[in-house]
């Protein structure tokens, strides 16, 4: 549901896991077609041909996806290539990337301590965004407002390259539908680099 009560297609459309067999939104799940050579494909933009096969985005539900699940799927021999979950993985977190960067070609978003600090003060903030790599004294003096988001599954690295820098530790989205597209991916960037207990490399929690 959108903040303004409305419902979108992203919401509405769901769609059953291969492996756990769970109807669940599209949002949730990464898309894997088979190309012209039977070699199972991830269609993280959902623009691929072919018939999709839906799978939750976590690594120990994709690993088991590959272990014959996609066979099964596709009711026929595939070849799952070697390294797809990291495939998966590079695809999503550049696919987060360049959505924070367009979020902040449009004015939507801002890095830096001190002005993530200032749209918090006026509640302008519905994503906060911070490296998993950077320092964890630092980072707990930011909040996450009521109602929004917050994901620690970028490097600095990472969010250097969507805000244009060689490294960032601290950003924030404003309310936009950019910035929904940004939650929706890197809730798949999370289960892909969530760790036991839920929490990123850093130690924080990925979303509050």
């Amino acid at each position: 549901m959108t903040r303004g009560g409305k419902h979108d297609d992203t919401d509405v459309a769901e769609r059953r896991c291969i492996v756990t067999g769970e109807v669940q939104p599209k949002a949730g799940l990464i898309r894997f077609v088979l190309g012209p050579d039977n070699q199972v494909v991830p269609d993280i933009l959902g623009k691929l041909p072919g018939r999709g096969m839906w799978v939750t985005s976590t690594r120990e539900v994709i690993e088991k996806a590959g272990k014959g699940q996609f066979s099964r799927s596709a009711k026929a021999p595939v070849i799952v290539p070697e390294g797809l979950l990291d495939e998966v993985e590079r695809q999503l977190a550049r696919r987060v990337v360049d959505l924070i960067a367009l979020a902040r070609k449009a004015g939507l978003a801002v890095c830096g301590f001190e002005k993530v600090k200032a749209w918090l003060s006026n509640d302008q903030v519905r994503v906060l965004l911070q490296a998993s790599d950077g320092s964890e004294r630092g980072k707990t003096k930011l909040w996450t407002p009521t109602g929004a988001r917050y994901y620690g599954c970028l490097t600095s690295q990472e969010l250097g390259l969507a805000f244009g820098r060689q490294s960032v530790i601290h950003g924030a989205l404003a309310s936009g539908g950019l910035s929904n597209r940004v939650v929706e991916e890197a809730a798949k960037l999370r289960g892909l680099r969530e760790i036991d207990g839920g929490k990123t490399p850093a130690g924080k929690d990925t979303e509050v």
